[in-house]
């Protein structure tokens, strides 16, 4: 089944908006220089309407009613990535990912601003952006994360095609549509995906993925095979869960490879060439490392970390840039090793609210809090069973970096108690709906 009609004229509107702006002026945009003036009430403008930046514009509202409350996204609705890969082999709806910024921004009362960042003014405390400047007194940064494929290649024609013709489908919208008709349509042989090493976005979803197109395929009856190729040297979580199902329902649709790491790509020849081997394929979806977003290079909020390169400079237990005074940054382009995930950016960000409305109101600092993560994954749709996790982090001194405390994993996946874990995948997102847009 191919991408509707209607799906895609909704969707494409997000795409449209997401355009990337690097570094142009005002004058380049030909669009009127205004301003968005302060009022006399506290000002917070947060930038990056995800799950984190979402979460984090409601909560101050919550924590700092008298506080005049600015989201800057670039997007016209929101599309969800987490429970995006069962839309990707047609088991859910598109609505189920898709909700309306105007709707959170109007029932959280807080201001939509329908924009794309690009610079700033941090002397003026102005934010620079393709519809006008903003004045803030706080800046909360929740720009989420960019791919860096430096690591394969440095042919930017290679990365170009990479892009365009093989998306990772780890941002929502366009990438999901490319995805999703490749699955939909594709017709047999060797199908390749893969999972970078570092801190991706969200650790199980590129395994989920690849149970669920084997499935697909399997259901379908299409002499296909998911092929793998892991850049670690295991399932880095929920191994136990998502091998067994991998070798006892995928046996002959799915191949994993771990230590995996690409060494060259030929896309004309349709080869990937690793450390140990060589596959070909038919068609694939390449998942690269990941960064920071690059608007954080751009304002000069970035650095290279132990985990990606250019996440924020900030300080971890305070959120605050590093030399800079009452500006944040929260979600996945931190530099904690965190899950890159929804519940954790959620949760995260309504901690990040409380530390900045302590500010606003005069109040003493609160202590780090550890954000939370709850991710279930489906390995099945036919029928739908999923494995489960759940954990919060502490910080090691010795080591100097946050780490898993107190994991909780329940990785059962026959049976009906499969069947009851992936129902409650469901739940989850439900609820998650409607914490950020209700």
């Amino acid at each position: 089944m191919s991408l509707s009609r209607r799906d895609a004229l909704k969707i494409s509107g997000v795409v449209a908006a997401a355009t990337a702006l690097s570094g142009c002026k005002n004058e380049e945009l030909k669009v009127p220089v205004q301003k968005l003036v302060k009022t006399k009430k506290p000002r917070v403008v947060v930038v990056g309407g995800g799950w984190s930046g979402l979460s984090l514009a409601k909560q101050l509202k919550v924590e700092a009613p008298q506080a005049e409350i600015v989201l800057v996204e670039q997007r016209f609705e929101f599309v969800s990535c987490p429970m995006s890969n069962l839309w990707l082999v047609d088991k859910i709806d598109l609505e189920f990912l898709t909700h309306d910024y105007l709707q959170a921004a109007r029932e959280n009362n807080y201001t939509y601003f329908q924009a794309s960042a690009y610079g700033i003014d941090k002397k003026s405390k102005i934010l620079k952006t393709s519809n006008g400047d903003i004045e803030y007194d706080y800046l909360a940064l929740a720009p989420g994360i960019d791919y860096d494929y430096s690591y394969w290649t440095d042919d930017l024609a290679l990365e170009m095609r990479l892009r365009n013709e093989y998306p990772a489908a780890f941002k929502p919208g366009s990438e999901h549509i490319t995805l999703r008709n490749k699955i939909l349509n594709f017709k047999g042989g060797n199908f390749i995906f893969t999972v970078p090493a570092g801190n991706y976005r969200c650790l199980p979803a590129p395994y989920e993925r690849a149970c669920m197109v084997a499935d697909y395929f399997k259901t379908k009856g299409i002499k296909a095979k998911v092929i793998l190729l892991d850049e670690n040297n295991d399932i880095t979580i929920k191994e136990h869960g998502f091998h067994t199902a991998m070798e006892e329902l995928y046996g002959d649709y799915l191949e994993y490879v771990p230590n995996a790491k690409i060494e060259e790509i030929d896309l004309d020849k349709k080869i990937v060439v690793t450390e140990f081997d060589e596959f070909t394929f038919d068609d694939a979806s390449f998942y690269p490392h990941v960064r920071g977003a690059k608007i954080l290079e751009m304002l000069g909020f970035a650095k290279d970390t132990i985990y990606n390169k250019m996440e924020a400079n900030i300080d971890p237990f305070t959120y605050e840039v590093k030399g800079e005074e009452n500006i944040f940054v929260s979600g996945d382009a931190r530099p904690m090793g965190f899950s890159k995930s929804g519940n954790t950016s959620n949760t995260e960000a309504k901690h990040v609210a409380r530390l900045i409305a302590r500010k606003i109101n005069n109040k003493p600092k609160i202590k780090w809090e550890s954000p939370v993560t709850v991710c279930i994954s489906l390995v099945s749709v036919n029928p739908e069973r999923g494995i489960f996790i759940h954990s919060e982090y502490a910080y090691n001194e010795k080591a100097k970096q946050f780490e898993f405390a107190t994991p909780v994993t329940d990785e059962i996946w026959k049976g009906k108690h499969g069947e009851q874990n992936a129902a409650s995948a469901y739940d989850w997102a439900n609820a998650m709906y409607a914490d950020m847009f209700n």
